[in-house]
């Protein structure tokens, strides 16, 4: 736990009378990449929600950095630094490259309202400022040369890069990816699962991972836990992982025994 940057204890969430999550205990290690696996439906996305902020739990608590976060809106986990991509694109489509990843600066980067409405001179340095990190970050995911393109003009595998330069652009201290290989070719999610490393190695950040592509996963992963029907089957490297035969059941079917 003194490795932990996050940690769930008994983290539970109940929808009407389905148990979604039960007593769900969850550590992602500082400095790791850790991935949440399991079927569809197993409540992996319900535990990222849980973490970020969107979903209340129904009992259980949350700690990030070891502060207690159980009650703390998602705005405030984002200003503490935790910071989330989604499954479905969340992209300003009618923006351009550049501002959109510029969003991600505004969060932690701000003047007075009065400073930008009569561009003062704090504000233009500002706005240089917020200019140069967005660059840096689509600089980092190769994205540069399509900083004045229109976000809607991009293929789809670099409307998934542009999502993450602008997460990388809120400086993150704990990176939430919910299947970032989503609909990307083969050739993109290997280039995604070095951009992730790249990212760990480079930002010293934590990442959190809900991923379906095993080789991803089991390629880039320090820890995974595997959750099937809301509770934990398995936790370890993804060398114990895969040998563990409720895994295997889970994922392939098997006798009761």
């Amino acid at each position: 736990m003194d490795r932990a940057v996050l940690a769930t204890k008994g983290v539970s969430v109940r929808f009407g009378g389905v148990h979604a999550l039960a007593e769900v205990e969850f550590m992602a290690g500082r400095g790791d990449i850790t991935a949440i696996i399991g079927p569809n439906g197993a409540g992996k996305t319900t535990l990222l929600n849980v973490i970020s902020g969107m979903v209340p739990p129904s009992a259980g608590s949350i700690s990030f950095e070891g502060r207690d976060i159980t009650a703390a809106p998602a705005h405030e986990r984002a200003r503490a630094g935790m910071v989330r991509t989604f499954q479905n694109l969340e992209i300003f489509s009618n923006m351009t490259v550049l501002e959109n990843v510029a969003m991600g600066c505004h969060g932690r980067m701000s003047v007075p309202v009065w400073h930008s409405m009569l561009r003062t001179p704090r504000a233009r340095r500002l706005e240089e400022e917020i200019r140069e990190e967005a660059l840096e970050a689509l600089k980092f995911v190769g994205m540069a040369e399509y900083a004045d393109a229109t976000a809607k003009d991009l293929a789809f595998g670099r409307q998934r890069l542009l999502e993450l330069a602008r997460a990388l652009a809120a400086r993150p201290r704990l990176l939430l990816l919910d299947e970032p290989a989503a609909g990307l070719n083969i050739a993109e999610t290997q280039a995604l699962a070095d951009l992730i490393v790249r990212i760990r190695d480079t930002y010293g950040l934590s990442v959190i991972l809900v991923e379906h592509d095993m080789e991803l996963v089991m390629g880039i992963s320090d820890a995974i836990m595997v959750l099937c029907f809301g509770q934990t089957i398995s936790r370890g490297t993804p060398a114990q992982v895969q040998q563990d035969p409720r895994v295997i059941a889970a994922y392939l079917g098997g006798d009761d025994e």
